[in-house]
């Protein structure tokens, strides 16, 4: 089969032939149709992640897929061959097996039915990005008329996380770049913030006695968090993705919160399905490329100029 996988620490990930796998206990085969790249591919395609991750190469790239179920293995009792669905490959060591191929084997607990109604690519660009907006908007416990301040707005999981929020209740203000505005008000943010300028300076111009909360896709450090805390009012909440949110951090700034990890299993992937059901989650989709150009999303990811999701095609 075609896959798009890293053989080596020394050379980036490329298209090779490798062995169809089979699946063994509780794992189902899908043939995939499109894969989503998300934030992790980067730095599994970087060897980054070898800090907390063995590698066994071939290390095939991408967690996330949809596709149509080509074999099962003992005790996946809830898929059978032939049945459409989407899933993830759950981030545990040894990294080896990945999306961005032809075939895949994903955990039968990761996976679920794709909804009839939603295309493959819409469907593979669901499962990562869904999971860590909707742990996130969780954590953040927002009530109905609250503000809510979403740093890194703009990308995958901010989209997600834009809808969840607005479908609480509350109102979101989407850091993001003038051209991003027009699509991030579609997906439900009432303010669009420049974060090329000080974010927090610019929140509080609106709106003096700061924020409900704050959703902080982007800080990996405390100082970077520490700025954008700012914006939050006194006992306000914080949820993020990034480590930047420490408990010093938070109790520096006299806020409350956690940094959450985001778990795509079947039961977080049917709880996105319904929001999805009941009209409140749509999937922005803002870039589908061919299996010979996965690199170029790779790249785009690593700079951080992702908006939206970015979705590969696999013609198997």
């Amino acid at each position: 089969m075609k896959a798009f996988a890293l053989t080596d620490f020394e050379s980036t990930p490329a298209i090779r032939e490798l062995p169809t796998p089979d699946p063994g206990p509780g794992q189902v085969r899908i043939q995939v149709k499109a894969a989503a790249l998300n934030g992790i591919d980067a730095a599994v395609a970087s060897g980054m992640a070898r800090a907390f991750a063995e590698y066994v190469f071939p290390v095939v790239i991408g967690r996330d897929a949809a596709g149509i179920v080509d074999a099962v293995g003992d005790g996946a009792d809830h898929i059978s061959v032939g049945d459409h669905v989407l899933g993830h490959v759950l981030l545990a060591p040894p990294l080896h097996d990945g999306t961005i191929a032809e075939y895949a084997l994903l955990s039968a607990d990761a996976v679920t039915g794709k909804p009839a109604g939603l295309g493959f690519a819409e469907a593979a660009a669901l499962p990562l990005a869904g999971a860590a907006a909707l742990a996130v908007v969780d954590a953040a416990d927002l009530q109905q008329g609250q503000t809510v301040l979403i740093a890194g707005a703009g990308g995958g999981v901010g989209s997600f996380a834009i809808q969840l929020a607005a479908a609480h209740g509350a109102t979101v203000i989407a850091t993001g770049l003038a051209e991003d505005a027009d699509r991030l008000r579609g997906l439900g943010a009432s303010e669009i913030i420049d974060y090329h300028e000080d974010v927090a300076e610019q929140v509080r111009a609106n709106h003096p006695d700061g924020v409900d909360a704050l959703i902080d896709l982007v800080n990996f450090d405390p100082e970077g968090f520490a700025q954008l805390a700012r914006a939050v009012r006194p006992e306000g909440r914080v949820a993020s993705t990034t480590p930047g949110a420490t408990e010093d951090a938070l109790a520096a700034a006299g806020l409350t919160g956690q940094v959450v990890m985001a778990v795509p299993n079947r039961e977080t992937l049917s709880r996105l399905i319904d929001e999805i059901d009941r009209g409140a989650l749509k999937i922005d989709v803002e870039q589908v490329l061919p299996l010979d150009r996965a690199h170029e999303g790779l790249q785009t990811l690593s700079s951080r100029r992702a908006r939206g999701k970015i979705v590969v095609a696999i013609d198997a």
